[in-house]
């Protein structure tokens, strides 16, 4: 059986977007910061069905309200339009894929 999947909105707060963002493109921006994060990267590409682009490790930190991680902006395009989002990681979300990596292979 698997295991359920962590909602977007824990893994990621978003600060600003210009456009609407669906829980599938939450996690493919938190799927592309989270590369930047763990590999201290600084830019990189975010491509898929629903989005191209760029996003870029700020290597702040950033607090909003009692969330607080390390900050992104991603510049995207999607089928509504081109535009900007900035966005944090969550330490939720950050020890929930510290914590996907640590488990076996035959477990993810």
């Amino acid at each position: 059986m698997s295991e359920p999947q962590t909602p977007s909105w824990l893994l990621i707060s978003v600060l600003f977007s210009s456009v609407p963002l669906s829980p599938a493109l939450s996690m493919t921006l938190h799927e592309a910061a989270w590369n930047l994060l763990r590999t201290d990267g600084g830019v990189g590409d975010v491509a898929g069905d629903l989005v191209s682009g760029k996003v870029r490790n700020l290597k702040k930190d950033f607090v909003l309200g009692t969330l607080a991680g390390p900050g992104f902006e991603a510049e995207i395009d999607t089928a509504h339009g081109s535009g900007l989002v900035r966005f944090l990681l969550t330490r939720q979300g950050i020890e929930a894929m510290k914590m996907r990596e640590e488990r076996p292979r035959y477990l993810n």
